[in-house]
């Protein structure tokens, strides 16, 4: 998965949340496309109100692939 093809899936409306995988095996969810950033070959996930160390990930490489959390669509 590209950098342009993760910000169509951000962009979408309605927004449907999702699972991203990265090359990593790292899994992170999606919940709102406004504390998600795609950067040319990175993506920064944001995570506020939650007990992590970091309230924010800049992951090193792109999605491997993602999956929709509703069970509606197919990204």
């Amino acid at each position: 998965m590209n950098a342009g093809e993760l910000t169509e899936l951000l962009h979408e409306e309605p927004f449907e949340p999702f699972r991203v995988r990265l090359s990593s095996g790292d899994t992170y969810e999606v919940h709102n496309p406004d504390l998600a950033v795609v950067m040319r070959s990175r993506l920064f996930l944001a995570f506020p109100g939650t007990d992590r160390q970091r309230p924010w990930k800049k992951t090193q490489a792109l999605a491997a692939k993602c999956k929709s959390l509703t069970g509606q669509g197919a990204p």
